[in-house]
């Protein structure tokens, strides 16, 4: 009975680790296709740094999912403990790294706040500069989003950093609607051609409203699942003779 308990845990364990092995193959292969594309994609995405972070973060995540669906299979068919144990340590790491993550955006919760990206926006963003990254990011974001300013386009008014180094410009070119082909962008920067209204806060809330409660059930399964990976994998380590 025990035996076939131990079979059944192993079987169980190679399959669900086979997936994570599929995803990670593919995520790695996503990311990767995404840096070596020949047809011009690579600098699309080069240049938005946002979709940049992101493509690093999908090889990153891939090639750990990649080494634990290996480590998983392996160490399930081969009933290797040593392994099974790296296996373990590694699902563990992953587990409490994810733990801290939530700790710490529970406890700098405060930092999210809609005045603190103002006074971050008024203080270090330059306009046009590509250079630095936080600025580079939130061009990035204000044209994701369609949008301007942490609250509208009155955040980059005369006490800003932006309104010091431009103080031609009423807004950055970012927040121009140039929908019109008669108007240019001089129109704009001095304020008389239309600029975005909504705010940006306001625009990546209502953007991932949509999704928080699916991305709080994805991370409570997520954690069910790494939970029951280490019992089996313990289970099967210390069932191995």
């Amino acid at each position: 009975m025990e035996g076939d308990c131990l079979s059944c845990i192993k079987y169980l364990m190679f399959i669900f680790n086979f997936f994570i092995f599929l995803g990670g193959a593919f995520l790695l292969g996503v990311g990767i296709w995404v840096l070596v594309d020949p047809t011009g994609f690579r600098e699309i995405v080069a240049a938005n740094p946002l979709l940049f972070t992101g493509v690093y973060a999908i090889l990153i995540l891939g090639g750990m999912l990649f080494l634990l669906g290996f480590l998983g299979c392996c160490g399930a068919i081969r009933e290797n403990k040593c392994l099974l144990l790296f296996f373990f340590m590694l699902i563990l790491v992953i587990f409490l790294a994810e733990l801290a993550v939530a700790i710490l955006a529970f406890i700098f919760r405060e930092h999210l706040t809609r005045d603190y990206f103002t006074k971050e926006l008024k203080t270090h963003y330059q306009g046009t500069n590509s250079t630095d990254v936080f600025t580079s990011t939130w061009n990035a974001i204000m044209t994701t989003f369609d949008c301007c300013g942490v609250n509208s386009a009155e955040d980059f008014e005369d006490q800003s950093l932006f309104r010091r180094l431009n103080p031609s410009r009423l807004v950055p070119e970012v927040c121009c609607q140039r929908n019109d082909l008669m108007m240019s962008k001089e129109d704009c920067l001095k304020g008389i051609m239309p600029i975005r209204n909504k705010g940006c806060y306001s625009a990546v809330v209502d953007y991932f409203e949509t999704y928080i409660y699916m991305a709080g059930a994805l991370a409570i399964v997520v954690l069910t699942i790494e939970l029951f990976a280490m019992v089996f994998a313990m289970c099967l380590f210390r069932g191995i003779q």
